[in-house]
């Protein structure tokens, strides 16, 4: 490995990771593709790392790759940050952490995992929300650091992924308050109780599912939902008991606008952080693992 690092190798670099293809990268450049092609082999050489993997006949960075972009990224940012310190315009460099976020997870329990990086001089937070497979497609491309969920994934020899279990909540079912001297039975209140319930993909709908057969009660279901927020707001119109982790609702427990209307003992909801194996590994989110 090379210790000198070739700047206008960088530029053909970033240009290609752009454009995801070695035609389209030289002809933004203006250069021949054979010499675009020698250039990155070049790259590849001084760092010792592949920077690409071909899919479908594009190029994909694999993870050296999009270390290596997001160096790329700082360096280029800091040419510009000379010329704004100069003109009195300075922004200080900052580190990326990319996380995704399945869409059933607490926005609450997200709040408090990310609210000590928010404002960090030295970090950029990138949040995205979606499915669980496509946040791991994305998480497999290295376009992102961490998926969080609630659920941990299966480890295999194909997709090496950990599964960092960040905390675990109780859960409950929580709904206005009830009428004085009123307490709630279960579950056999449940009988003639509309529920508002996370979807089927959730665990602690299954988890409550089972419960209740081997109670012998159905619910009544007045909502499913598989978003959080959703079912945090169906949970204020006060139209039935909402299933939830009482992080979910802190802010309307805490005010007495909703309030636990029984803890389910059985039943937890878990937090993970799912990470593949990397060489290089984000150093902002390992504050984070650490810190839990």
């Amino acid at each position: 490995m090379s210790d000198f690092l070739n700047y206008h190798h960088l530029r053909y670099f970033r240009a290609i990771a752009n454009e995801g293809s070695l035609t389209r990268a030289a002809e933004h450049l203006r250069i021949s593709q054979s010499a675009m092609s020698s250039q990155l082999k070049t790259l590849e050489e001084s760092l010792g790392q592949p920077l690409f993997e071909r899919r479908n006949k594009r190029l994909v960075l694999t993870e050296a790759g999009r270390i290596a972009l997001d160096y790329s990224e700082s360096i280029f940012n800091a040419g510009e940050e000379m010329v704004a310190v100069l003109s009195n315009r300075a922004d200080l460099h900052k580190r990326v952490l990319r996380l995704g976020a399945v869409s059933t997870l607490s926005r609450n329990f997200q709040l408090a995992l990310v609210k000590p990086l928010v404002g960090r001089a030295d970090v950029e937070l990138v949040m995205h929300s979606g499915n669980l497979r496509d946040l791991l497609a994305q998480l497999r491309a290295h376009t992102l650091d961490a998926v969080l969920s609630n659920l941990p994934v299966q480890r295999d020899a194909e997709t090496p992924w950990h599964s960092h279990l960040l905390d675990e909540q109780p859960v409950s079912l929580v709904g206005p308050p009830a009428g004085r001297g009123k307490r709630f039975r279960f579950p056999e209140d449940l009988k003639d109780t509309p529920l508002i319930l996370p979807s089927l993909d959730s665990n602690i709908r299954v988890a409550f599912d089972l419960l209740l057969e081997r109670h012998g009660f159905r619910p009544v279901i007045a909502a499913e939902v598989d978003d959080m927020a959703m079912l945090r707001l169906l949970a204020r119109e006060g139209k039935g008991l909402a299933l939830v982790p009482p992080v979910v609702v802190k802010q309307e427990l805490q005010s007495r606008r909703l309030v636990e209307r029984y803890r389910i003992p059985e039943i937890k909801e878990s937090f993970y952080a799912i990470t593949p194996t990397r060489k290089f590994p984000n150093p902002v989110l390992r504050e984070i693992l650490d810190s839990q």
